[in-house]
């Protein structure tokens, strides 16, 4: 597995962010592509690529995970109304700048494919082609309700076996096929552990305020046009849970309705959202990655 390099930056408005960068494998022996930038879901962080990220990087791309803010090792923000896809896409754009890319493929998970659309809307410029992880413009109901049950709600626990029980709890039916060795290496993504041993989830719980408090609507104009910008206008590629309670066939259909060119690839036995390493959705990826420069 590659190693990465920490990249620490500051937004614009003063916040100190953090991202890994993966180099491109220089043994894939091809001329320079275009980079890869992957953004996590709503309650994670860079973790969440530390196997899609080397296979990325074995194909000749350089990738950049990033940590958005509030998230593992980028400052939380004392602000909370600052949790929004907006300032999200605003940092996204800052790092670009900083890093002198001018062009990128989004591999976009949940919140980071709502962050791609965001973007998509300001800065379609800086998008050469994106995947969308079981997000779009629409989404169910039934999953916002589920994620905003416990984003934000989890006390400390003891142990990394408690870690790892909560995660199952909250994530066994999307993804029923997990053994407990894989709920244990979520855990070591998804917690650290604080100066008293006790562990905490690597997030400030605030960044739930906007799906708590319903600002996060399952739909909107807006979104909706983001969405048709980014995938009438850049080779789009959706990837899909098949038990997904987010994106349900209803709005996975919409969607392909909307945007006719879209990819589509449905991942099976896997709910919200994929981890991008399951064979239908790599084998997916790779090919979609294969067609751009």
């Amino acid at each position: 597995m590659s190693t990465f390099t920490p990249i620490s930056y500051t937004s614009s408005d003063g916040l100190a962010l953090y991202a890994r960068d993966y180099p491109a494998d220089p043994a894939a022996g091809l001329p320079a592509r275009l980079p890869v930038i992957c953004i996590h879901g709503l309650t994670r962080n860079s973790a969440d690529f530390d196997e899609l990220a080397p296979l990325l990087s074995a194909m000749g791309r350089r990738v950049i995970a990033v940590d958005v803010r509030g998230r593992g090792f980028s400052a939380h923000d004392p602000n909370p109304d600052n949790y929004t896809p907006a300032v999200y896409a605003a940092d996204i754009v800052k790092l670009m700048e900083d890093l002198a890319l001018p062009r990128a493929v989004f591999v976009g998970t949940s919140m980071g494919g709502l962050i791609t659309m965001t973007l998509a809307a300001r800065r379609l410029d800086l998008i050469a082609a994106a995947v969308l992880n079981d997000v779009g413009p629409v989404l169910s109901v039934r999953g916002l309700q589920r994620i905003a049950g416990y984003a934000g709600r989890c006390n400390a626990l003891a142990s990394w076996d408690d870690a790892a029980a909560y995660l199952r709890d909250i994530n066994a039916c999307a993804f029923p096929a997990n053994s407990n060795e894989e709920w244990a290496k979520w855990a070591r993504r998804a917690f650290e552990q604080k100066d008293d041993g006790q562990l905490a989830l690597r997030y400030d719980p605030n960044i739930a305020s906007a799906i708590q408090t319903g600002k996060l609507r399952p739909t909107s104009l807006a979104a909706r046009m983001a969405f048709r910008r980014l995938a009438r206008r850049r080779p789009t590629l959706l990837v899909r849970g098949a038990l997904s309670d987010l994106v349900e066939p209803e709005q996975a259909e919409w969607m392909r309705k909307a945007a006719p060119e879209l990819h589509y690839a449905e991942v099976p036995d896997v709910g919200h959202a994929p981890m991008l390493t399951e064979p239908a959705a790599l084998d997916a990826i790779r090919a979609f990655l294969a067609k751009l420069p």
